[in-house]
């Protein structure tokens, strides 16, 4: 259960992550993305209510479709890849989002550098300082 926080609260909070998040509606258009300081993707406010078709590639929109469409069906919860960008590992997932009652409400898109994560090695039980 989550006690009712302001807006300006989540969204610092949001924005605090080490990665970089997009919500697109129901309906396919963009309605969210946080500002996470070394964005690897930058976005530009104007894309804050258009249709995520319209920010991708024409060359990759049947995919987008396709994800989308899986989605919304629950032929898929979640899809991830991960592509290498100049010397860095980013690491792409999209989440079904849902209400209690299962309808689609969106996807999330979540999108983190993983560069440095992969050369851990061992444990660190305790916090250095």
């Amino acid at each position: 259960m989550i006690e009712e926080l302001p807006y300006h609260v989540i969204e610092a909070m949001l924005d605090s992550l080490p990665v970089e998040i997009s919500f697109v509606d129901k309906d396919d258009k963009v309605r969210y993305f946080n500002k996470n300081g070394k964005r690897i993707f930058p976005r530009p406010r104007a894309i804050i209510g258009r249709k995520v078709q319209d920010c991708h590639p024409k060359k990759s929109v049947h995919i987008v479709n396709k994800l989308l469409e899986d989605l919304k069906n629950k032929k898929r919860y979640f899809a991830e890849f991960w592509i290498d960008l100049k010397d860095r590992k980013v690491y792409i997932r999209y989440f079904a989002v849902r209400d209690p009652t299962g309808e689609y409400l969106g996807c999330l898109e979540v999108t983190q550098d993983i560069t440095d994560i992969q050369k851990i090695k061992g444990e660190k039980r305790l916090l250095d300082y």
